[in-house]
């Protein structure tokens, strides 16, 4: 068997192999259909395919792949540079400037809402507790007034028994009085 035999078998089971390695095969990273990959491999050259042996595991063996461009001048997708920076006008940083101002200002604007929002909600808050204090304390004056009317009504009325009662036993202690009288004048 040679070292190009396992890459052929590779690409007719049409299987994709290390997913990351797709957009390197297919030229491009969007787009990327594992399917593609077979049809991609048949068409390059032996030349273009290196295949290097990694280890012989009990597993099976490991081989790694190397793709190569069968066009040298062809650049891929990826270029090593980074692109080069456009130069901007004086007019179109001012827009920029003025974009991020108006967006500055509009930040401000919904952040001091939102504090007003805020502070309105605890003006709210601090009215209703202050409203239910009150409201709990008339209950509480109430509830004790009552109470204290109630005490002074037992109070009266227990003082208004006890003067009955004294002044029956006033009248019996008279009564016994005369009894006495009466039977010491006889």
């Amino acid at each position: 068997m040679t070292e190009v035999q396992p890459v052929l078998d590779f690409a007719s089971s049409e299987r994709s192999g290390r997913r990351n390695a797709l957009p390197d095969i297919l030229g491009s990273p969007a787009g990327v259909n594992p399917t593609d990959l077979p049809l991609k491999l048949t068409e390059m050259t032996l030349t273009d395919i290196k295949v290097k042996e990694l280890d012989k595991r009990a597993s099976g063996q490991a081989f790694e792949v190397i793709l190569g461009n069968s066009d040298p001048e062809a650049k891929g997708d990826f270029p090593l540079s980074p692109q080069k920076k456009k130069d901007w006008s004086l007019e179109e940083i001012q827009k920029k400037l003025e974009a991020a101002e108006e967006r500055r200002k509009s930040h401000e604007a919904e952040v001091l809402k939102h504090l007003a929002e805020k502070r309105e909600h605890e003006k709210e808050v601090q009215q209703k507790a202050l409203e239910e204090n009150n409201n709990f304390s008339k209950m509480t004056e109430k509830k004790m007034n009552q109470k204290i009317e109630a005490v002074k009504e037992k109070r009266t009325a227990y003082m208004a028994a006890m003067t009955e009662k004294f002044k029956e036993k006033d009248k019996k202690l008279e009564e016994v009085r005369k009894n006495k009288n009466k039977e010491a004048e006889i």
